[in-house]
């Protein structure tokens, strides 16, 4: 129980340092928040490729998303910030503590995928200056819909790619 209430104080800071801190030493903060999870919540030998696959699952959905002009950053770059990018791995430190109750059954991850990656998406946009150029509601219901299918994949990279 403590260990799942220290995982998802640690995500949320690392979550805030990663938004208001965009690209800057903030980062450092989110990176600490990793090392810290991987020292003395789990480890490097049991979640380093779960981390690896979410990042990588996640900069190309977000750098798809990005490319069809879902949301604009800042940067002009083709793949997202880095910062977004040390937020799948922060995610993806989660999954097996404090949001491992979210992965059966399927719905309720689904739920849970179509309700905060919406909400994160708008809050994340908010205190970052990311734009939705389709506008938010439309946005926010398609990434809605994106998160409903993407969680419980997430859900299924953790179970298969975690050593026990």
């Amino acid at each position: 129980m403590l260990e799942r209430l220290a995982n998802a104080v640690l995500f949320q800071v690392g979550w805030l340092a990663c938004v208001l801190g965009g690209n800057s030493l903030w980062l450092l903060l989110a990176l600490a928040v990793l090392v810290i999870h991987l020292r003395w919540i789990s480890g490097w030998a049991v979640e380093g490729r779960l981390i690896l696959s979410v990042v990588i699952v996640g900069t190309a959905v977000d750098s798809v998303l990005r490319t069809v002009g879902v949301f604009e950053f800042k940067d002009l770059s083709p793949l997202i910030p880095l910062w977004l990018m040390l937020l799948w791995a922060l995610l993806a430190t989660t999954l097996r503590h404090c949001l491992q109750w979210s992965a059966r059954p399927i719905w309720l991850a689904s739920l849970l995928g179509a309700l905060g990656g919406a909400l994160s998406y708008y809050a994340g946009g908010q205190l970052a200056g990311v734009r939705f150029p389709h506008g938010e509601l439309p946005t926010l219901i398609g990434i809605g819909l994106l998160w409903a299918m993407l969680f419980p994949l997430l859900h299924y990279m953790a179970a298969r790619l975690t050593r026990r």
